[in-house]
């Protein structure tokens, strides 16, 4: 496929440039398409027609943005499988997540959005004076490649509910289900203007998008690196930076009789899309009395995960992204090994019979001590880390000592225990039990995970201006 224009103004254009992308399928190491790269005369492109859509749709009626989204969203129903199969063939997604999760969290961000939107007060007196919430502007959105349809729609719903325009830079390396969803935005008949999309790399593109003074708004997911580097590019002109980066989450399982099923969900889910996500609990908090028993189930869980081609359906784990991520997390084993780690399962190298593709071991490391690398450092992979603890507070000291604070995880059968380690534990969101509150809970984090929130009301929120009016 050759994908080569961008959607700027409501209409496919050439880009200014002549540089090409391959797109490769990870499973089997083959480009599967050609993107053009931009530059930052077609950020100037793009960020002049959202400045110009933006006088406009800005004063639109919030029953004209929810009339928008609910076509947006029907046109996004009608192309499911097309999403579905984007995200499988650019980041190589097993069948069941990608046309299960992958692709239906994108209906339920809409859907979310527009809840928020009906609902959120938009102007109301506060004792004697007025509060407007009114749209920020023009919004750079800059999106992953692990979860894309799920970053994208995450941050463009609620910039659209909002009254904002946006210019959107997804992942170079898995361009193709956006580009589905620019399609959807243009036969929604979205106004030109409102919805941009460039495709480029982050040091060109996104460093334009940054640093443009006509841009609002920063929305950024990715690594803590590159959020610093938008964050700098960013500064000079004062706009707003929202951030949702790393993670490293801890996952305290209770010394209970929920113990075996806690560790074998707990392992599953580090797992889950090739442990390829920021809020993956990959370090697993034991007690320390329960070592031995915790390896073992840990070690028969993780053998018993299927890894393969992403096209068979009883494929659980497919491949890593790339071939840079996969060396990135063959490195990291190595160094789990090099400091003194004890490897239960997996390692380095790809899994017997699987020479072509970017697949891993689904690896368990046990006698994981809190400094070293494997326990620091964001993998990105499908890699555990398990770590035992004396005592809850001891458990509570080692979950909260990291850079980062996306998510944590407490298992075990007393909830309100479990809520009570929930509430000490430094992190954006804490599942009891694995619980999750889908597209309906804030999502962000603490410390180097970043700032700001995105889904529902509170990501509606991040694209708002409050003003006050004295004397009204």
């Amino acid at each position: 496929m050759e994908k080569f224009d961008f959607y700027i103004n409501g209409q496919w254009i050439k880009p200014s440039g002549t540089e090409i992308f391959d797109v490769i399928n990870p499973a089997t190491e083959q480009a599967v398409a050609e993107i053009s790269l931009g530059d930052s005369v077609d950020v100037d492109r793009a960020v002049a027609a959202a400045c110009q859509a933006f006088k406009s749709y800005s004063q639109t009626s919030v029953a004209e943005r929810i009339e928008l989204l609910t076509t947006i969203r029907e046109i996004y129903k009608r192309r499911l499988d097309d999403v579905a199969d984007a995200i499988q063939s650019e980041m190589g997604a097993p069948s069941y997540l990608a046309r299960g999760p992958q692709a239906m969290v994108g209906l339920a961000h809409l859907k979310a959005a527009i809840r928020a939107l009906d609902k959120h007060e938009f102007e109301y007196m506060h004792g004697d004076f007025l509060i407007r919430h009114e749209p920020i502007g023009v919004c750079g959105l800059i999106t992953p490649w692990n979860w894309p349809v799920n970053q994208v729609v995450s941050k463009l719903a609620p910039c659209i509910a909002s009254g904002c325009t946006a210019v959107l830079k997804p992942s170079e390396i898995a361009p193709l289900s956006s580009l589905v969803i620019a399609d959807i935005m243009d036969e929604a008949k979205v106004p030109a203007g409102v919805f941009n999309l460039i495709n480029g790399i982050g040091p060109v593109v996104g460093e334009a998008m940054s640093a443009h003074p006509d841009i609002d708004m920063m929305s950024f997911t990715g690594s803590t690196r590159g959020g610093i580097a938008v964050a700098k590019a960013s500064a000079n002109s004062v706009k707003r930076v929202s951030q949702e980066l790393g993670g490293k989450s801890a996952n305290i399982v209770l010394d209970d009789d929920a113990f075996e099923s806690s560790i074998r969900k707990g392992v599953s889910l580090c797992m889950n899309n090739t442990g390829q996500s920021c809020n993956a609990p990959t370090r697993m908090l034991i007690p320390s009395g329960r070592k031995l028993e915790a390896y073992e189930i840990a070690r028969k869980t993780a053998e018993q995960v299927i890894v393969g081609d992403p096209r068979e359906d009883s494929t659980v784990v497919g491949p890593l992204v790339s071939a840079v991520q996969y060396d990135k997390v063959q490195s990291l084993i190595e160094a789990g090994l090099e400091e003194g780690a004890t490897l239960l399962t997996g390692g380095a190298g790809k899994p017997d019979g699987l020479d072509r593709g970017y697949y891993a071991k689904p690896t368990v490391f046990g006698d994981v001590k809190n400094d070293m690398t494997i326990a620091r450092e964001e993998i990105f992979g499908p890699v555990l880390s398990i770590i035992a603890y004396d005592d809850i507070d001891d458990a509570v000291a080692i979950a909260n000592d990291t850079d980062y604070g996306l998510a944590a995880y407490v298992s075990g059968q007393d909830k309100d225990i479990l809520t009570a380690i929930g509430r000490r534990l430094r992190a954006g969101q804490v599942h009891i039990n694995y619980g999750s509150g889908g597209a309906d809970a804030p999502f962000g984090g603490y410390k180097q995970s970043g700032n700001g929130r995105e889904k529902a009301e509170w990501g509606l929120e991040e694209f708002l201006e409050v003003k006050a009016i004295m004397g009204a």
